[in-house]
Parts: structure tokens; sequence; C-alpha cells
């Protein structure tokens, strides 16, 4: 049997069921009784002639057919949400509606303040929750978009969805503000590849733009430190003999607070990046997702002034010929 025919009011069971695999925990998130939980579950492994649910020691797995019900589910509630939503409209300023986007601690880090200034004003009621991208298993596909409103990331990514570009960045090295690379009067990308690096980690496979520009000129790095997103990094290279490649904006909102220098690449090797907003195609017309999209807009559109780079008088070239 299929979801034809099955109770509406069991969805949301059926839904936080699927996620928690955990009778108690869906119970807890639904805030229902024990009991009234156990006899949805009861009724929809009757609807659907399946377990959902197998034992597998002291856990729970989903079976098969189970499996195969997540998308569909999260689909389903996608348009009951958005059924129930659009009819309402959407008045910003009497708003209490929770949003949830989900973004890189770059992005993040950039957006967050801007983004709370524009809400304070126009829309004191509304909460804008911001998850990360890599640690939710969000990857821009299309089943994320039942827990999140929109998605900020990179383009060039295979992002799933509707799209709007957002704002432009580029990468520059930062160093301790003591690293004797910066007493050398000229500099190169080889100079570069002979100091150790702290890079950013995105993921099996992953290419940065930073990455790329050492890896389209055949230049191997010695990497001394890993971590997960770019955040870290100016962090990282302060008191110590290394050197990370960050997008401009976020070295110089380090620099607020850090001892570090910034060197930005002549022309011809710069390395940029482009975030974007990525949404349900469902979405587009439905005027708080119109909103939402529109103050992050609004957002973005005053990052460059917000964050200006002090840069080092020294640029890196590409080589010694030019």
């Amino acid at each position: 049997m299929g979801m034809k025919n099955l109770d509406l009011n069991l969805l949301p069971q059926l839904q936080v069921l699927l996620e928690l695999r955990n009778v108690s925990r869906a119970a807890e998130r639904l805030q229902l009784s024990q009991p009234a939980t156990s006899a949805a579950m009861a009724r929809l492994r009757r609807h659907f002639d399946d377990e959902l649910l197998v034992r597998n020691g002291r856990t729970y797995d989903l079976t098969p057919f189970a499996q195969s019900l997540v998308p569909l589910v999260d689909e389903a509630m996608l348009h009951i949400q958005r059924a129930t939503r659009v009819r309402s409209g959407f008045d910003a300023a009497t708003s209490e509606r929770e949003f949830v986007i989900a973004a890189s601690d770059y992005a993040a880090a950039l957006i967050v303040g801007p983004l709370r200034g524009i809400l304070r004003g126009a829309a004191p009621g509304v909460s804008v929750d911001f998850v990360p991208t890599a640690k939710s298993g969000i990857q821009g596909q299309m089943a994320d978009y039942s827990k999140i409103d929109l998605l900020v990331g990179p383009t060039g990514y295979q992002m799933q969805g509707a799209s709007k570009q957002l704002f432009r960045d580029s990468f520059v090295a930062v160093a301790d503000t003591g690293n004797p690379l910066l007493q050398q009067p000229r500099l190169t990308l080889a100079d570069l590849a002979t100091v150790p690096h702290a890079v950013g980690y995105f993921g099996e496979g992953i290419s940065t733009p930073a990455d790329k520009l050492f890896e389209a000129r055949g230049i191997q790095r010695r990497v001394a430190a890993v971590v997960a997103g770019f955040l870290s990094l100016p962090l990282l290279v302060e008191g110590t003999d290394l050197v990370a490649l960050v997008p401009g904006m976020l070295a110089a909102r380090a620099q607020r607070g850090a001892d570090i220098a910034v060197l930005e690449f002549s022309e011809g090797i710069e390395a940029s990046l482009v975030e974007a907003m990525y949404w349900h195609p469902s979405q587009t017309e439905d005027p708080a997702s119109i909103w939402l999209r529109s103050v992050v807009q609004r957002a973005c559109s005053r990052l460059h002034e917000l964050f200006p780079v002090t840069a080092h008088p020294v640029t890196i070239h590409a080589a010694d010929t030019t």
C-alpha cells in the first residue's frame, strides 16, 4: 500500500519516526505521549504492511521500504507546509516565523551580523537560525530542502534547486605578522609553497579555488594542518610559521582581532569564490521565501564595505619570469 488513503495527520509522525528511528525520541519531538506515538507507529505499520523499523542491537534500523519512503514523505510534508503557508501570505513585521538557513562557517561569519541588523528593525519577531552545511549532511540535494528554507553556498559544486548569486570574494594569503616570508621584496606562488600551509577541508574530493590555484600549476604545498572549513585558518596561522589561503572578507574580519598580515595575489592568478543562495523551486513564489531571499540579498550587498581588507604592500605573483 502506498501513500494513498493515508490519514494525513499521520504524516508528521511518520516523518519524525523515519528521521529519529526511535518511538520515545519521536514522542518528545512531536510533544505527544509515548502511547499515542506507539499507536501511530502501529497504524503506520498496518497501513504500509511493513515493519518500518527493525531492531538492531540497542537501536533500530529502517527497513528497505521505509528508506524508500523518506524522500517521498519529506516531499509530501513540504507540499503540505507550503499549501498552509502560501494562503496566509506573510507579514514580516508581525510574523513569528522561524527560518533555517544552511551555510558554511565562512558564509555565516559574514552574513549573520548584517542580517540580524536588518531583522531587528524590519522583523523583530522572526528568527533566522543558521545551521552548518557539511556537518548536518546538507549537500544541496532536493531532499535537504524539507529541513531548511535556504542554502548559502559556493557556485560550481552541482548544488540542486533554484539559485541566485549573492557575492564574490577573492582568496588572499594570511600569515603571522612576524613570518619571515613577509621580509622578501618579491613573492611568487612557488615561494608560498616553500612554507608549511594550513588548509580548509570540505569533504572527500572537493577542491577549493585556493587548492586549484596550486593544482593547476603542479605546485605541491607542504600541508602541516587541516581544519574543517575556512573560519579558523587565520587564528591558526597567528603566532606560527604557517600560511593559509582564505577568502579576503574572512581575512579582513579576522584582522580586527588577530596579529596577521594579508597578502593579495597579483592579476592573472586571482582565485575567486562566488557564493549563491539556493532554494526549492516550488518556493520561488512563496511570499515568506521571497522576503527571506530579499533580506539575505540586502545583508550581502553591504559585505564589501563591512569587511575591507588591509593588504600587505607585497603581492604574490605567478612566477619569476613576469
